[in-house]
C-alpha cells in the first residue's frame, strides 16, 4: 500500500520552477532519505506532502488530497523542522502541555517513560537545554504520537556525531515499526546508510535517483583499482572516477561483479559518493562539504 504517491508534481516560484512534475511512490513501512543540494526542491515536496503548500499535478498521502484535506492528515502525520524549532522560552512541562492540548493521539505517558531515560528536568527551559537535550525532548514528544508517517527535515541540524547517531537509534529502535512510515531530508547523508530502506536524490527540481538500499547494493559497486589495472578497469566505463592516497577508486553501475574483482578492492559506495557520481561534481561538492 502506498503512503505517498506523486504523479506530475510540479511547483514554481515566479519564473523559478521547484519541482518539475516529478513521479515517485513510498510505500507504507518504509524509511526513505531525499538527499539534494540546496534549492533542489526537497523541503518544496516535503510542503507538499504536508499540505502546507498548493502544487500542481496529484499528490495522494495516506490516502488524501494533503491540500484540501490538511486538517484530516494532520491526525496521522507528525513534523520535524529542526531541532531548533521549539521556542525558547518554552519548559518541557509546558512542551508536554502543548502536545496534549493539540494532538488527539499523544501519549504523556510515553513521552514522561522516554524523558525518563535522559538528565532532562521538567521545569527546564528550552533556552538552558544543550542541542542534544532539545533533540531528545523533539524526538520524547513525536515518539508520543501515534502517526502513521513521520516527516524529517534536516532534524539533526547542528547537533554533533554523536548526538545524532542517538537521534537516529532511537528513532529507529523506540519509534519504527515496519507500521510507521518515515521521510527524513538531511545533509548529513553517510550516517543515514544503515537507516534507510530506500533512497531518492533530487537536483534542480528533477528526481535523478529512486531506488531501494537493496537495489544500490545489488547494482553500484566502489573498486579501488590495482595500478596496474586501472586502463582495463576504464575500459568496463565507470560512472565516476576519483584519487584516493595516489590510487583511482571507480564506480561501476550494473557491471558483472566478477569481472570487477580482478581489478581491486571492491565495496558498495557510500551515499555522498553515490550522490557525487549521479548528480554531478557541482552539487555533489555541496553535499560532501556538509557531510
Amino acid at each position: 500500500m502506498a503512503c505517498i504517491e506523486a504523479r506530475g508534481l510540479r511547483k514554481s516560484f515566479g519564473s523559478t520552477v521547484a519541482l518539475g512534475g516529478i513521479n515517485f511512490r513510498v510505500e507504507e513501512g518504509r524509511i526513505l532519505g531525499i538527499i539534494g543540494p540546496n534549492g533542489a526542491g526537497k523541503t518544496t515536496a516535503l510542503n507538499a506532502i504536508l499540505g502546507l503548500t498548493p502544487y500542481q499535478g496529484e499528490l495522494r498521502v495516506l490516502g488524501r488530497n494533503p491540500w484540501t484535506e490538511r486538517d484530516e492528515l494532520t491526525r496521522d502525520v507528525c513534523f520535524i523542522a529542526d531541532v531548533a524549532v521549539l521556542p525558547r522560552w518554552i519548559k518541557v512541562s509546558q512542551a508536554l502541555d502543548y502536545v496534549a492540548g493539540v494532538h488527539p493521539r499523544f501519549d504523556r505517558a510515553k513521552a514522561e517513560s522516554f524523558l525518563a531515560r535522559t538528565t532532562i528536568g521538567r521545569d527546564r527551559k528550552v533556552k538552558h537545554l544543550s542541542k542534544g537535550m532539545v533533540a531528545q525532548l523533539h524526538l520524547a514528544l513525536v515518539m508520543a504520537i501515534d502517526a502513521k508517517l513521520l516527516v524529517l527535515d534536516e532534524p539533526t541540524l547542528g547537533l554533533d556525531l554523536l548526538y545524532r547517531k542517538q537521534f537516529y537509534d532511537s528513532l529507529l529502535n523506540d519509534y519504527f515499526d515496519r507500521n510507521r512510515t518515515i521521510v527524513v531530508t538531511t545533509h548529513q547523508v553517510d550516517e543515514l546508510q544503515n537507516v534507510l530502506t530506500d533512497l531518492m536524490f533530487m537536483d534542480r527540481g528533477r528526481i535523478v535517483l529512486d531506488c531501494s538500499m537493496e537495489e544500490i547494493e545489488s547494482r553500484y559497486v566502489e573498486v579501488m583499482v590495482n595500478p596496474a589495472q586501472v586502463a582495463a578497469a576504464r575500459a568496463l566505463k565507470p560512472i565516476h572516477e576519483r584519487e584516493t592516497l595516489g590510487r583511482s577508486v571507480m564506480l561501476f553501475d550494473r557491471v558483472d561483479r566478477r569481472q570487477l574483482s580482478a581489478l581491486g578492492e571492491m565495496r558498495t559506495p557510500g551515499i555522498a559518493d553515490l550522490f557525487f557520481a549521479v548528480v554531478g561534481n557541482h552539487a555533489g561538492a555541496t553535499i560532501g562539504a556538509a557531510v
